[in-house]
C-alpha cells in the first residue's frame, strides 16, 4: 500500500463539496459524479479538476484523523494502547510508517502542525 507523505507546508484548499451518489448511479461503473453526462470540454475539465481538489482535500484530512487516531492509540497513559506494529497491521502501514504517522498525530494534536491543533480530538 503506498503511504502518502503528510503535507506540512501546503494551504488547505476550500474544494466543492463531495456528495454521495445514488446506489443505483454507483452501481453503474461507467458512471462517475455525472462527468459522463457533461458534453463540453470546458466544463468537464472544470468539474473534474473541482472533483480532483475535493478528493485530495478529502483524503489530506483522512490522514490527519488517521494520525490523531494512531497517536491516541499508542498513547502510553492508555491501559489498552497498542504497539505501533498493531496499528501498522490495523492500517495496513508498514511500523516504520505507523511511527511517523504517531508522531505527525501528536504534532497535530499539540497545535504543533501549522498551529492547527484540534486538541487531542478526532
Amino acid at each position: 500500500m503506498a503511504e502518502p507523505t503528510p503535507r506540512r507546508n501546503e494551504p488547505r484548499l476550500r474544494p466543492a463539496p463531495l456528495l454521495f451518489e445514488p446506489a443505483e448511479a454507483a452501481s453503474d461503473p461507467d458512471h462517475f459524479f455525472d462527468l459522463e453526462s457533461i458534453d463540453d470540454p470546458r466544463a468537464l475539465l472544470a468539474r473534474a479538476t473541482e472533483l480532483t481538489l475535493a478528493f485530495r482535500a478529502a483524503a489530506d484530512r483522512a490522514v490527519e484523523f488517521q494520525a490523531m487516531a494512531a497517536a491516541q492509540l499508542a498513547d502510553p497513559r492508555r491501559f489498552d494502547r497498542l504497539t505501533t506494529a498493531d496499528i501498522a497491521e490495523r492500517a495496513e502501514w508498514t511500523e516504520d510508517y505507523a511511527k511517523k504517522m504517531v508522531e505527525f498525530g501528536r504534532d497535530l494534536m499539540r497545535g504543533g502542525v501549522e498551529g492547527r491543533g484540534r486538541g487531542g480530538t478526532a
